[in-house]
């Protein structure tokens, strides 16, 4: 009796994970999270080189990048890796902007692209695109000035002794529909005349060049930076305001820093890509559950997945109509839409 009591705890001992287990499997679950998703990108830059009307292998691709000339791998690199990479950059931008949002905003449903940032960002781009094209290099510091504007008036209307997450998203959709508009009727009053200016009104990427490339890398990099610094301050704020007061975190100043990167980030992407609603709020759900709450993992997955999930996006959008294209904001509105829905009606606390 006594050693089946003694094999029983130890058999309880030896499923118990000690600490130093947990946080060995939590690791192995974040490589694994970041291995895995950035295998599936790699992937999926493969799939959308192929898709149109020139085909090519993996090793004439490889070889007519890498070792000698090749007519139809110089065609797909001209026309379709600057539209790849461009929604991978703004797919990374967007998504980091999400996660750092939420962080600032302490509302799970806050996305630059629902909240109006994004559609304050694609107003000032737009006008701009069409009166100022010698300045498309300075494009991005344009609309961060447009999503600066933005996120003042929603966060000074959302406000009122503390964030109301429902009252936050009720402002924010109002002000996204103002400067929506906005972009539209001037899309519609110039009827469609600059082409710049209605791609990011349409959200459009088909049209993309090695010169937007070039123009969104140095804007996610310098974006990039910002995150690195603000990761440990995005922890902080999850915090109660009160906590990190006695911590000595100066909550007003730390939210307005990490504000200016989340609206950097969603303002540079937006004045490339247009307005892509719903990225930067699904994507840090998802990451959430596979690599944690520490910003410091979230952050950089989350723009990994984002930059995945951008890709898919577009890749579904021009391979499930060949040869007429969907444009990626309506997949992503398409699958974003009942998550939000679900999302509401899932969470007592902001339904």
């Amino acid at each position: 009796m006594e050693r089946d009591l003694e094999k029983r705890s130890r058999k309880q001992r030896r499923r118990e994970k000690t600490p130093a287990d947990k946080k060995r499997g939590e690791r192995i679950r974040v490589v694994l999270a970041f291995a895995v998703t950035a295998a599936l990108l790699l992937l999926f830059i493969l799939l959308a080189a192929n898709i149109g009307g020139i085909k090519v292998s993996f090793a004439q691709l490889f070889k007519g990048l890498f070792l000698e000339y090749d007519e139809d791998v110089a065609i797909i690199v001209q026309l379709r890796f600057p539209r790849i990479f461009v929604a991978v950059l703004g797919g990374m931008a967007m998504a980091a902007s999400g996660v750092i949002t939420q962080a600032v905003m302490k509302s799970p449903l806050a996305d630059p692209g629902i909240i109006g940032i994004g559609a304050g960002s694609a107003f000032v781009a737009v006008l701009v695109t069409a009166f100022a094209p010698a300045l498309a290099c300075l494009s991005p510091l344009f609309s961060f000035a447009g999503g600066l504007l933005a996120f003042a008036v929603v966060y000074a209307l959302s406000w009122k002794g503390g964030l109301s997450p429902v009252r936050l998203i009720l402002v924010g959709i109002a002000v996204d529909a103002l400067f929506t508009g906005l972009s539209e009727a001037f899309n519609q009053m110039t009827g469609n005349n600059y082409s710049g200016a209605a791609s990011i009104v349409e959200s459009n990427i088909s049209l993309k060049n090695w010169e937007d490339v070039k123009i969104l890398a140095v804007y996610t990099a310098i974006g990039a930076v910002g995150c690195v610094f603000c990761a440990r301050k995005c922890n902080l704020l999850g915090l109660s305001d009160r906590l990190a007061c006695s911590l000595g975190v100066n909550v007003a100043a730390t939210r307005l820093q990490v504000s200016v990167v989340a609206v950097f980030l969603a303002s540079a992407s937006t004045a490339i890509v247009g307005t892509i609603g719903f990225l930067g709020l699904i994507v840090p759900h998802i990451a959430r559950l596979l690599v944690g709450n520490d910003h410091k993992k979230l952050i950089p997955y989350s723009a990994l997945l984002g930059a995945l999930f951008f890709l898919v996006a577009d890749t579904v959008g021009r391979w499930i109509a060949y040869p007429y294209e969907i444009g990626v904001s309506i997949i992503m509105s398409v699958v974003g839409g009942p998550l939000f829905i679900f999302l509401l009606l899932r969470s007592k606390k902001y339904a």
